[in-house]
C-alpha cells in the first residue's frame, strides 16, 4: 500500500543558455509544479531546490546535493521536476538517478510536462522513452557547449575581443564590447612601464616606483571604473613584480590581438598549448611599439635564462606557510635565507611592504625576525597555553552534571521525535478522514497546515538539541585530543613540526620582535 502522506522535494534547474526564453524560467517552473500539487493534496512540500545557473551535464550542484542529503536522511521520498531535463543533460548519470537511486532509496519520482511517473505502473513505455529523452537532453547540452565555443572561436578570427574585462591600459570602445579603445588614463603607464624596462629597471625597480608615484593598482583603477565589483577580485592595492611581468608579456599592447590562452576542460578554465592561439594582427590603436616589445621580452628572458643558471641551494621546509604576517600591516612575512660560509644557514621572516611603497611613517616600518629564535617562542607559548586550556577544560569535564545534562537533552529530544510521529499519524488519519468524506477540503488543508506547522516547531527544538548535544561532545573530543598533543609535546619536543602545522592558526610578529600566537584550540567553541 501507497504511503497516503508523501513528503515531496521539488527541483528547479535554469542553466545559462535557459535565460535566452521565458518558458522554463525559475518562475515558470515553479509555477507549473504549484499547478500539479494542486491536484495532490496528499501531497506535503518539504522542501524546494533551486540551481540558478547551474548546467545539466553533471550534477554537482548546491541545490542537487543538498536535496540528495535529505533524501539520504530520510526527510524526502518523492521527487518532482517540471521535466527530464530539469533533472540533468547527462544520459549515463540522468539515468542512475531514476533507475538505481531513486528506487533504492524508495523515492517516487515525477517528471509534470513529460508525464512520468515511477509509481504509475500502467507506464509501460517508460524503460524505452526514458533513456531517449534523457540522450537527447545530453545531445542538447553538448551541441550548446559546441556552438558556443564554436562562435568564440569564430568571434577570435574576427579580431573580436571577446574577454570579459580589458588588459589594463584599454577599454571596451562604448558601441562595441568587442572593440578594444585606448584608456587615456592608464596607457601613458603602461608606456611608463616598458620604457623602464627598456632601460633595465627590474620587475621590483618598477613596482616600488609605481607605488611612490601612488598609481592605482590595475584592479583597483578597475573598480575605480566600475569594471569590478566584487571584493574577492581586488588586490592589496600595491604593484606586485607579477602584475608588471604580465603587462610586460602582453603582446596585446602592440594592436595585435592574442587570444586562446585558456580553454575550458570539464569546465574548468586551464592553460592551453601554443596551437590553441589565434593572433589578428592590427585589431585596435597600438600602446607601444612591435620593436620596443620585443626589445623587453629580448631582455625579459635573457634575466629568466641567467636565473636559470644559477645553481641554487633549495630553502628548508617552511614551518610558518601561510601561518606567520606582520603585526603592523597585516601583510604576509617572507621567508629569506642568509648563506653563511661557515655554520648553518640563517633563516629570516621580514615584512616586504616597506621595499614596496614609499617610505611613509603611516605605513608599515618592516619587521624582521630569526627563525630559530621565533620557533622556541612559539612552542613555550604553547606550552603555556595548553595548561591554562586543560586547567579550565578538565574542571567541565570532571563535574557529573555534564553527563547528567547530556542525559536530559537526549530524553528532551526523544519527546520531540515521539511527538513528530504522532502529528504525522494524525496527518495520514486525516486523510483517510478526507477520502471518506468526513471531512471537506477546506478543513483537511487547515489541519493539516497546523499539524505540519507542529512538525516544523518540533523540528526547530531537536535541531538546537542536536547542536548543544554535539557541542558537548565535541568539548569532550577536544579535551582528549589537547592531554594527547599535551604529552606528545612534553615526552617528544622533535615533533614541534607536527604539533605548529596542527595547533597553529596564526602568528604576528611586532616592530619590537613580541610574538602573538593564536592557537586552533584556544577558546571553547560555541
Amino acid at each position: 500500500m501507497q504511503e497516503p502522506t508523501i513528503r515531496a522535494a521539488l527541483y528547479i534547474r535554469l542553466s545559462v543558455e535557459d535565460t535566452r526564453t521565458n518558458s522554463i524560467s525559475i518562475e515558470t517552473q515553479q509555477l507549473i509544479l504549484d499547478h500539479y500539487l494542486e491536484g495532490q493534496p496528499e501531497m506535503f512540500v518539504y522542501n524546494t531546490y533551486i540551481d540558478n545557473g547551474a548546467t545539466g551535464t553533471n550534477f554537482h550542484r548546491p541545490g542537487f546535493q543538498q536535496m540528495l542529503s535529505d533524501i539520504e536522511a530520510g526527510h524526502v521520498n518523492c521527487v518532482i521536476v517540471k521535466d527530464l531535463s530539469r533533472l540533468g543533460r547527462n544520459s549515463i548519470d540522468t539515468g542512475y538517478y531514476i533507475e538505481q537511486y531513486f528506487p533504492q532509496h524508495k523515492v517516487r519520482f515525477i517528471a509534470v510536462t513529460d508525464q512520468y511517473d515511477s509509481a504509475n505502473p500502467n507506464d509501460v513505455h517508460a524503460g524505452i522513452i526514458l533513456p531517449l529523452k534523457n540522450m537527447i537532453n545530453e545531445a542538447y547540452a553538448l551541441d550548446i557547449g559546441r556552438k558556443i565555443k564554436a562562435q568564440q572561436r569564430q568571434a577570435m578570427k574576427d579580431g573580436e575581443y571577446i574577454g570579459a574585462r580589458t588588459p589594463y591600459g584599454y577599454l571596451k570602445a562604448p558601441d562595441n564590447c568587442h572593440q578594444l579603445v585606448v584608456d587615456p588614463v592608464t596607457a601613458p603607464v603602461v608606456r611608463q612601464i616598458f620604457e623602464w624596462a627598456e632601460q633595465g629597471a627590474g620587475l621590483n625597480t618598477i613596482a616600488v616606483r609605481l607605488n611612490e608615484a601612488k598609481t592605482l593598482s590595475p584592479s583597483h583603477y578597475k573598480k575605480s571604473i566600475g569594471q569590478i565589483t566584487h571584493e574577492n577580485l581586488l588586490g592589496s592595492g600595491n604593484w606586485q613584480t607579477r602584475t608588471v611581468a604580465k603587462i610586460l608579456r602582453c603582446e596585446t599592447y602592440t594592436g595585435d590581438l592574442v587570444q586562446g590562452h585558456t580553454k575550458t576542460v570539464d569546465h574548468r578554465q586551464v592553460q592551453a598549448g601554443e596551437d590553441n592561439l589565434i593572433t589578428v594582427r592590427g585589431t585596435h590603436e597600438a600602446i607601444i611599439s612591435h620593436e620596443l616589445f620585443d626589445k623587453v621580452q629580448a631582455i625579459l628572458d635573457q634575466t629568466a635564462e641567467a636565473a636559470k643558471k644559477r645553481q641554487v641551494t633549495p630553502y628548508t621546509p617552511n614551518p610558518l606557510k601561510g601561518k606567520i604576517f606582520c603585526a603592523q600591516c597585516g601583510k604576509a612575512l617572507h621567508r629569506q635565507r642568509n648563506s653563511r660560509k661557515k655554520g648553518d644557514d640563517v633563516y629570516l621572516f621580514h615584512c616586504l611592504t616597506p621595499s614596496r611603497v614609499a617610505h611613509d611613517d603611516k605605513l608599515c616600518k618592516g619587521v624582521l625576525i630569526r627563525e630559530d629564535r621565533l620557533i622556541p617562542t612559539i612552542m613555550d607559548a604553547m606550552r603555556r597555553e595548553m595548561s591554562a586550556e586543560l586547567e579550565a577544560s578538565a574542571l567541565m569535564q570532571s563535574a557529573d552534571a555534564h553527563a547528567e545534562e547530556r542525559l536530559a537533552l537526549s530524553a528532551e529530544k526523544k519527546e520531540h521525535e515521539l511527538e513528530i510521529q504522532n502529528l504525522r499519524s494524525r496527518i495520514r488519519g486525516l486523510y483517510e478522514d478526507f477520502v471518506q468524506g468526513i471531512i471537506d477540503k477546506d478543513d483537511y488543508f487547515l489541519f493539516k497546515t497546523q499539524y505540519e506547522e507542529n512538525i516544523t516547531a518540533q523540528e526547530t527544538k531537536i535541531a538546537a538539541l542536536d547542536k548543544a548535544i554535539k557541542s558537548m561532545e565535541q568539548d569532550a573530543q577536544r579535551h582528549r585530543s589537547l592531554c594527547k598533543d599535551a604529552d606528545l609535546l612534553a615526552q617528544k619536543p622533535e615533533m614541534a613540526q607536527e604539533l605548529i602545522d596542527r595547533l597553529v592558526e596564526r602568528v604576528e610578529v611586532t616592530l619590537d620582535k613580541e610574538v602573538r600566537v593564536t592557537f586552533r584550540f584556544q577558546g571553547r567553541e560555541e
